[in-house]
This record gives C-alpha cells, structure tokens and sequence, in this order.
C-alpha cells in the first residue's frame, strides 16, 4: 500500500514497437501517467512545454535530434529515463537530470525498481522536510488492487487502524501504510487538523460544531460523519477556529 505522488510522463522513442511495449510495461505502475508520446526529438520539443511532464523515458540515438540534444534545447527539464540499447553513454546520461539508465530490452522488473527510485526522489523533492502538503496537491493512493488519484481537498477523515491510516473521500475508505503522526506533519494545519488521537479532519468539511462532555467538542462532518475533539485539541481547536 502506497501513498504517493503520481507523475505526468512521455515517451519519447522512434520505435513505434519500442513505445508501445514501453507503454505496456507501464501499465502495471498508474502512479505513472503517460500523457504524450513522440518519435524523434523535433516532436519531443512541440509537446514537452505544453504538457509539462513531470518525467520524460527518452531514447537516446534518434534521427536528426539525439536525446543529449533534445535536453540541451529544453528551457525546463523534467526527470529523466533514458532508455537505449547501448551502455557506451551511460557515463554521460548523469551529466543531466537522470534518475535511470535502462538498457533495452527493458526487464520488468527493472523497470520496477526505476519506478521505485522515482517515486522516493519524487516525493523527498516535492515535499522536503518543513515543505506542507497544500490542498490542491494531488496524491496516488494505492489498496490492494484498487488505485485512486486524489485531491487532499477530498479527504474528509483520516483514521488510526493498526498500522495503517484509513482515508475518508466520497465512498471510499483505503489504508495506506502509514501513521498519522506522519501524515499530520506533512499536512497544512491551516486544513487538517487533529482532533484526537485516533482522527485528523478536514477542516473545511465541518458543517457543525457543538460543545460535548467534560469541555470537549463534537464535529460534524457535511456527510453526517461525528468526530469527538479532546478537551486538549478543543482549546487549539477553538483559537484556530476564533471563537
């Protein structure tokens, strides 16, 4: 179980059969998205700045534009796969925004562990330590055979189950294999807040807030769901809130 940032990625390749079977390898991976494909390099620099990937695969031996060429001539350059049946330029692929070196024909499972290194560099750049996770990011949740891309905004509820963190967005309940005491340090305050030791809400989906036992506070969510805020949380709660 995965929780995760998916990536926008294109293929570029002058073998139609060589991005087809690329295309199918990544099938299996849908934190990546491949969202343009192009078969030289010329093509490469028509759709790369209007598509903005987060990640190119890209062959390096092309006609009339080699791979090398193509990042020179980009004024912003996504992460880097390159993919080639040669190992003669692997040295001098790392001069450039490289993740990985695969060499052709690409194994599945060394694609995999690509995919993995990818997804560690994606998320250690894309929320550094002291960097929040803001409400419009858009995450890859993962449970089991079922996979979600989803905006943190749609996340009413998250939950301690065990080991796990149980997510709450429209019918959906997944866990993801992480604690709560990690999510809520990546998370902006300013929108999830914890409310007790087992939940962490979204504050924007309150509907109703009302004064419970003991100086706690009970929350209702807009879907009907209650959420017991601890005497502790209830104070922070209601300076957050201003009331």
């Amino acid at each position: 179980m995965n929780f995760i940032f998916f990536m926008r990625a294109i293929i570029v390749e002058d073998s139609r059969l060589a991005r087809k079977e690329l295309s199918t390898l990544l099938a299996v991976h849908p934190q990546i998205e491949i969202v343009g494909e192009a078969a030289n390099g010329q093509e490469a620099l028509a759709i790369i700045p209007a598509l903005a990937p987060d990640l190119l695969f890209l062959d390096i031996q092309m006609p009339g534009m080699d791979g090398f060429t193509l990042l020179e001539r980009l004024e912003q350059v996504p992460f880097v796969v390159f993919t080639t049946a040669y190992d003669e330029y692997a040295v001098k692929s790392f001069e450039f925004n490289t993740l990985d070196y695969l060499l052709k024909p690409i194994h599945p499972d060394r694609l995999a562990l690509t995919i993995k290194r990818i997804e560690e560099k994606r998320e250690s750049q894309a929320t550094p330590a002291g960097e929040l996770m803001k409400e419009d990011h858009q995450i890859f949740v993962k449970d089991g055979e079922r996979c979600w891309i989803v905006k943190l905004e749609r996340i009413r509820l998250m939950e301690v189950y065990g080991n796990y963190t149980r997510i709450y967005f429209e019918d959906n309940r997944p866990m993801i294999l992480k604690s709560l005491n990690h999510l809520e340090t990546r998370l902006d305050p300013q929108h999830f807040f914890r409310a007790n030791r087992q939940q962490m809400v979204n504050l924007k989906w309150i509907e109703k807030l009302d004064p419970w036992l003991n100086g706690k506070l009970k929350i209702t969510l807009r879907d009907g769901e209650e959420v017991e805020v601890s005497r502790r949380q209830a104070t922070k709660l209601r300076i957050l809130l201003s009331f």
